[in-house]
């Protein structure tokens, strides 16, 4: 039998991205949280009493600001060569941008593969053959999976590899290569990194997948975040099992809030789908962005105080989980009862200004000729307002028919407050 861990994509000492601007987010918790994940893969690998450890890339996060991650570093895998576990790594991406790293000597037993050439790590007991190359840089764009070597016969085959393969959604293109090009080397086991979802490409012969990353930094990679345990039975029969290392979890909540009378009402239906998520998640600390929807007679009182009833929210899920959830942000698109609205706003400039908000969402045309007109503002914004998942697109459709329903309300409510008799 041969037992081994899959890993990659650790980003040691990444910052958890935006956290600092909100009340009640545990800073010292998030900052260590990448940390504690490589401690309970660590953890793992000495529990399981595993062959070995496979790390796919991007251990790090980029260059280092001084030594202390990589001391850091060292006194966890000191923890497994001790117990006789070797580990075996290729620099991803972000590995290679760190100009610390290429001079940080490993300990014994502490493999990372070189980057002229992939190479071939032979281990007899059990009999497995490691095939890997490292980035050079952090722009890789040659398929390095067609240069590894042939397969040792009579030996497990692992493939080590840090590649986006034909591309994933949210990752740049890095050794790019086709399914096709891992199957035809092969190999019995394919052990990729850069992608940072949990993925099985391929089940039989060879077993290709994707841990995911250890740890989640950001809205954009919600749920469990671990490592694959595979177990390799005679004749080769891989059981490869996530397990999960993730201290702090981000998750999406959506709540339909359809039909809900007030705000109270809303809230409580917030409540319970809060704790449901966080009763699924075992109650460990969350992230939580909050997407509130429906046509609902609340929609008004909503968003009309929307940084009111975001604060309520906050301070329900804190009491709900003892502290143990943190709502990143609470994202409202509530809208009136369309039969309701459209009864009491047929006539007039308000029912004009709906009809047109209307059409305006509708057309990606009209929201893009939109958008070109607040492009000289755009350049106007600090850099750091323009970055990130929640930057502003004005040449993005759907972005603008997001800002047109956040602020249909608004414009709403100052035209009753003009029809309204003094």
């Amino acid at each position: 039998m041969i037992k081994f861990i899959h890993a990659a994509d650790i980003h040691l000492d990444s910052p958890l991205r935006k956290l600092e601007t909100y009340e009640g987010v545990p800073a010292e918790e998030l900052r260590r949280a990448t940390r504690r994940a490589f401690e309970n893969l660590v953890n793992l690998a000495l529990e399981e009493s595993v062959n070995f450890v496979l790390i796919a890339g991007d251990l790090y996060d980029g260059d280092w600001k001084d030594y202390k991650t990589g001391l850091y570093l060292l006194s966890q895998l000191r923890k497994l060569r001790e117990a006789e576990i070797p580990v075996f790594i290729v620099a991803g991406n972000h590995d290679a941008l760190s100009k610390i790293t290429k001079d940080l000597a490993l300990p014994k037993g502490i493999t990372r593969f070189p980057t002229k050439k992939a190479t071939t790590i032979i281990l007899d007991d059990p009999p497995v053959a490691i095939h890997g190359r490292s980035f050079s840089t952090n722009i890789m764009k040659k398929n390095l999976a067609v240069t590894y070597p042939s397969p040792v016969p009579g030996y497990f085959n692992i493939g080590l590899l840090h590649t986006s393969l034909n591309g994933r959604e949210g990752h740049e293109t890095y050794a790019p290569c086709s399914l096709e090009d891992l199957i035809n080397k092969g190999y019995d086991y394919w052990a990729l990194g850069h992608a940072h979802r949990l993925e099985t490409v391929h089940e039989s012969h060879p077993f290709v997948a994707f841990p995911g990353n250890t740890q989640g930094r950001h809205i954009r990679e919600t749920g469990p975040k671990g490592c694959l345990l595979v177990t390799v039975n005679e004749p080769y029969e891989i059981d490869a099992e996530f397990r999960n290392l993730d201290v702090v979890r981000w998750e999406r909540i959506n709540v339909d809030v359809s039909g809900a009378e007030d705000p109270y009402e809303v809230l409580e239906l917030v409540g319970n789908q809060i704790k449901e998520t966080a009763e699924k998640n075992d109650n460990m600390p969350l992230i939580v962005r909050l997407e509130i929807s429906g046509s609902s007679p609340a929609h008004e009182a909503l968003s009309e105080d929307v940084d009111r009833w975001t604060n309520e929210i906050r301070s329900i899920a804190g009491d709900i989980t003892r502290g143990n959830t943190c709502i990143e942000k609470v994202v409202f698109r509530t809208s009136y009862p369309k039969r309701a609205r459209d009864i009491s706003f047929k006539e007039g400039p308000i029912g004009e200004l709906i009809t047109y908000l209307d059409n305006l969402e509708s057309s990606p045309e009209l929201l893009l000729d939109l958008g070109s007109l607040i492009n000289d503002l755009m350049k106007k914004l600090p850099p750091e307002l323009k970055q990130g998942e929640d930057s502003p697109n004005p040449g993005d459709p759907q972005w603008m028919a997001e800002i047109v329903r956040q602020v249909r309300p608004m414009l709403i409510r100052k035209l009753l407050e003009k029809r309204s008799p003094k």
